[in-house]
């Protein structure tokens, strides 16, 4: 019942089990009536914090001036059940109960929430068989009078009044036994009260100690490796929160089979076990559980008894209460949790289902500690094998930005290793869209300059009249135009690196001008006459045959072998096939999370006819190509437009091979005509062939490829 609602209530109407005519009316004496009021005024103050067993005998010393009584007793149920809270006796002796409380004037009383008095007891038939019970109990008494205890929720018991001598009770008498038992009902309410906050902050205290031992398990845990000692804590923290007199660990030993206690703890010292009364005990208790396969709790005696060997050496020592828990992992049991008291208090379900959480818990630890110790053991066995694997793992972890695993794309990455860290210039070759600017940015993220600016320009982008501009600088009104003074991209990347992307597009009168900065470090702006110093690393690309240029007197010789300290060539993708399926997966997944899309399939046969495919624009081809393969793909399935692809499929093995310059000119040929003849905007040619518009502009004259069609 809650606390809320033990208030006390009004009572129903009295009821009376005869009609008081045999009788003689007796009249109180003067003064009777204010005598009593005035008492029980001075009741409701004296049944306050009364307990349980000295209510009723308070209460009796109390009634007697005011009421001829022999006995008289107090009774409280259980809510919502006929078993006795508790019954207390406050004058008079009570027989032995014979019959079901169902079968009594209590439980009639109780149930109908009504008082009943009864002025003559052996005239009252309604009651005679249990009147011939009493008497034959040598408990015989004629009046009485019970009242129900009732709170806003409901009845809470009942109290009686018992004489040997016939009674009449008058309607002000009643009426004042009814007030008299409202007041009880209120001191039987706080103590109801009193007692379930009392247990409720016990059981709070209960929790708090399991709660801080399961702490401390987890803290010796990480801070305790000791096997042995962690499962002395336990057991000794697990017998002080349960309230045992005894506990026990004990695990499977590795070697012989056998239980073997690891932690015992009494509470008793000088009545401490032996070791071998512990060996005895856990080997028995240990067959006991395997034999069940779950937790064993009762008499210890009556444990012993259905056990192999019924050894009960330790039942002598006065253990009469066990709870034996395995524990178990993976179908295995790894050993047993075994707690013991010596008073026959039994455990409760509560606290078995604690020690099963603690047990989980103990299991958990147990495998911890035996998992640490087989991985050191295959720590020591790996020795160069493991360090072998971390460096592997290291170098793939250098390279996030870069996707592949060929042969070809392997041989390329250990010199970026080697170079990085030294200040020497790195030449990047290989065709458009191969990926030099991630080996660029690879070499700069390995190097001692990570931290400083990475600077990066594509030479083949710019006007030829703005490129001394851009790579160096101007000051103000060096040319028309030239409203402000710039610093150069040089002067951006001091400390860092520069990349110079498409550096054979460099006019050959600037040539000498970045062959000064190489070699010297210096340099003027553009309309200056102050020389500039800088610390720059440079990194230079192309796809173009810069020998081949040199030859024909488009590229200095000198520049040349300045820029060729450590030459780096990035394979095509068609020597990488391999890395296909690895590119198309990571270009999926890339555009989906941008559009939002979720492309969980792609099909076998679009990933087959993009591994054959030569993909002659490279891994930029091929990326541009996944992502409009993404927007045309609504669903999970990716639906990739396969048909461009065979379209452009080399026409055989005996077809005249072409010079990089011809494949370059009749890509672009196919992307104009794809696109109309239109360089910029979505659909463009530029698009198609991810480049800039520009930069496209100037492929178009460099390969004197016409701008309308023929």
């Amino acid at each position: 019942m809650s606390a809320t609602n033990l208030a006390p209530t009004t009572m129903p109407p009295f009821t009376s089990s005869l009609s008081q005519a045999h009788l003689p009316p007796t009249a109180w004496e003067p003064g009777t009536l204010a005598k009593r009021y005035d008492a029980l005024s001075r009741l409701s103050h004296s049944l306050v914090s009364q307990s349980p067993e000295d209510l009723p005998c308070n209460l009796s010393a109390f009634m007697r001036p005011l009421l001829d009584f022999d006995f008289l007793d107090l009774i409280v149920f259980e809510e919502g059940s006929s078993e006795v809270l508790w019954h207390s006796i406050g004058a008079g002796q009570f027989p032995t109960p014979d019959v079901p409380m169902e079968e009594t004037t209590y439980w009639w009383v109780y149930q109908q929430k009504q008082p009943l008095f009864i002025s003559d007891w052996n005239l009252d038939e309604r009651f005679a068989p249990r009147r011939e019970a009493l008497k034959n109990l040598g408990f015989e008494y004629r009046s009485l009078c019970r009242l129900p205890l009732r709170t806003s929720s409901g009845p809470i018991g009942v109290l009686s009044f018992v004489s040997f001598r016939p009674h009449d009770y008058f309607e002000e008498e009643m009426r004042f036994l009814s007030m008299v038992a409202e007041q009880v009902s209120l001191a039987v309410a706080s103590v109801l009260h009193f007692e379930r906050s009392r247990s409720a902050q016990s059981e709070l205290c209960v929790i708090c100690e399991r709660l801080k031992l399961l702490q401390e398990l987890t803290n010796s845990l990480v801070a305790n490796p000791n096997l042995d000692d962690l499962l002395t804590a336990v057991v000794a923290g697990a017998r002080r929160v349960i309230q045992s007199d005894f506990a026990i660990l004990g695990l499977v030993d590795s070697e012989s089979g056998r239980f073997r206690p690891n932690a015992f703890d009494v509470c008793d010292e000088n009545a401490a076990l032996d070791r071998k009364a512990v060996d005895s005990l856990v080997e028995m208790l240990a067959g006991r559980v395997l034999s069940v396969g779950k937790p064993s709790a009762g008499k210890a005696e009556d444990l012993a008894l259905r056990s192999a060997g019924g050894d009960q050496n330790w039942v002598v020592h006065g253990f009469k209460r066990s709870c034996v828990l395995p524990l178990v992992s993976r179908d295995q049991t790894l050993g047993i949790l075994v707690m013991g008291r010596r008073e026959n208090t039994a455990y409760t379900p509560n606290e078995i289902e604690f020690m099963l959480f603690l047990s989980r818990q103990v299991t958990m630890a147990v495998e911890r500690v035996g998992l640490c110790g087989e991985l050191g053991g295959l720590q020591n066995d790996l020795g160069d094998e493991r360090v072998y694997r971390a460096d592997e793992i290291r170098t793939e972890a250098r390279f996030e930005e870069i996707v592949g695993r060929s042969s070809a794309l392997q041989r390329v990455l250990p010199q970026v290793e080697i170079v990085a860290p030294t200040d020497s210039g790195v030449l990047i070759t290989g065709e458009t869209g191969t990926g030099k600017e991630l080996i660029a940015r690879a070499v700069h993220n390995l190097s001692t300059r990570r931290s400083r600016p990475f600077v990066k320009l594509n030479c083949a982008a710019i006007p030829s009249g703005l490129l001394e501009s851009e790579l160096f600088g101007h000051e103000r009104g060096a040319f028309t135009g030239a409203v402000m003074q710039k610093a150069g991209r040089f002067e951006a990347a001091d400390k860092g690196t520069i990349f110079l992307d498409e550096v054979g597009d460099i006019p050959l009168e600037l040539q000498p001008k970045l062959l000064r900065v190489l070699q010297e470090g210096e340099f003027e702006r553009l309309g200056s006459t102050r020389t500039q110093k800088v610390d720059v690393r440079v990194i230079a690309a192309t796809h173009r045959d810069l020998k081949q240029m040199i030859e024909d007197g488009q590229f200095r010789s000198d520049l040349y072998y300045r820029l060729h300290v450590f030459p780096l060539t990035v394979p095509p993708l068609r020597d990488r096939c391999e890395d296909i399926p690895l590119l198309v997966r990571h270009y999926v997944d890339k555009y989906a999370r941008r559009m939002n899309r979720r492309i969980e399939t792609i099909p076998s046969q679009a990933m087959e006819v993009m591994a054959t495919y030569s993909w002659p624009g490279n891994v930029r081809e091929l990326q541009n190509f996944i992502e409009r393969a993404v927007i045309l793909s609504p669903g999970s399935v990716l639906r990739a437009p396969l048909a461009e692809l065979k379209e452009a499929a080399p026409q055989g093995a005996n077809s005249k091979l072409s010079t990089h310059e011809d494949a370059e000119r009749d890509h672009i040929l196919r992307a104009l005509r794809e696109s109309n003849w239109i360089l910029g905007g979505p659909d463009g040619a530029a698009v198609r062939l991810g480049m800039k518009r520009t930069t496209l502009a100037y492929r178009i004259r460099k390969l004197k490829i016409p701008c309308r069609p023929q």
